[in-house]
């Protein structure tokens, strides 16, 4: 009789050893098998999901066929644990596997905001907050000048503010790198007159090969105490958005405000939108020139002259070629 009862206790051990495995293999066969996508998807793993909560939100996706097999495979790895909240991009065919390794890694959806070189704070500000994922109101104020335009990667979730914070945060960093290495003799006190410079040089010219040359002749004008002269001071010192809507008029060049370089000498009292990080390099190194005009040459860039002689030429051709185009489009 207790030989029969152990042979039995033996023959259910090894049924169960033998279940066991099956189902060890059951979880490894189909861990590894790629998964029911046929396009790429994104899932949100929201703060304190368990186990459970994320295998079936896997499987609601169609990332995974079966909850349990990822439940599993996680628990068989060891890695229970260890997997991480955020937003990810699951590709096509991932096994359970290779989402269990995203989920662990940390692997979040990277999105990104951009601002380009020359725009104001208040559309800089537009473009923060109208950017998808990030939350919460702007309750900051950034003078102009402030924010340097960039492509600034975040994770879902992370807020507005932060953002304009890692903005003027690099602004604050680039001056500090740049304003040691500035050429001798600049008509520049301080790093914000840097950028109030470098501000009128981004609004001036669209040409990256232009910027120091175009810096050189406002720094010669600069330190002969001629006014700087320019078209885009005018413009935002009647529109501090930057956008007129129409073009400059002979009485605006004569209208008195803070910031016509036409009319008041120097430097006006603020930037008028947010230079970039070339702009501001261009403005510390000028470009050594004599050089004291320019203006535009119809191809996109500028003819220099060192003479009002020279530039009253220059000019002339501009308008030829205004006066050409106009009659092109007739």
């Amino acid at each position: 009789m207790i030989r029969a009862v152990v042979t039995l206790l033996m023959v259910v051990a090894g049924l169960a050893v033998v279940a066991a495995y099956a189902g060890y293999r059951y979880v490894e066969d189909h861990f590894a098998a790629p998964g029911p996508l046929t396009e790429p998807v994104t899932v949100v793993v929201p703060q304190g999901a368990g186990l459970a909560d994320i295998a079936a939100r896997l499987a609601d996706a169609g990332v995974v066929r079966d909850p349990l097999v990822f439940e599993a495979g996680a628990r068989l790895a060891q890695r229970a644990r260890d997997l991480k909240a955020g937003e990810y991009r699951f590709d096509v065919a991932v096994t359970p596997r290779g989402a269990l390794d995203i989920l662990t890694r940390g692997d979040v959806v990277a999105r990104r905001v951009t601002v380009a070189e020359g725009l104001t704070t208040p559309r800089v500000l537009e473009i923060v907050r109208e950017a998808e994922g990030l939350v919460g109101e702007i309750t900051l104020s950034p003078d102009e000048g402030t924010l340097l335009p960039e492509t600034y990667h975040f994770t879902l979730g992370d807020t507005r503010d932060d953002i304009l914070r890692r903005m003027m945060a690099a602004m604050d960093a680039t001056l500090a790198e740049l304003w040691p290495t500035r050429a001798e003799g600049l008509p520049l006190e301080t790093p914000e007159e840097a950028v109030i410079l470098a501000s009128i040089v981004e609004k001036e010219t669209g040409l990256p090969e232009e910027r120091a040359h175009v810096a050189g002749v406002f720094i010669n004008r600069l330190n002969r105490g001629m006014r700087l002269q320019s078209d885009p001071t005018v413009i935002y010192g009647i529109e501090p958005t930057g956008a007129l809507g129409r073009p400059l008029r002979r009485s605006d060049l004569d209208r008195a405000t803070a910031y016509n370089t036409y009319v008041i000498d120097g430097l006006p009292p603020g930037p008028i939108c947010n230079p970039g990080r070339d702009a501001i390099a261009a403005v510390l190194n000028p470009k050594e020139t004599e050089d004291l005009f320019f203006v535009a040459d119809g191809s996109g860039g500028h003819a220099f002259a060192r003479t009002l002689q020279e530039h009253n030429r220059n000019v002339a051709k501009w308008r030829r070629f205004l006066r050409e185009q106009r009659q092109q489009q007739e």
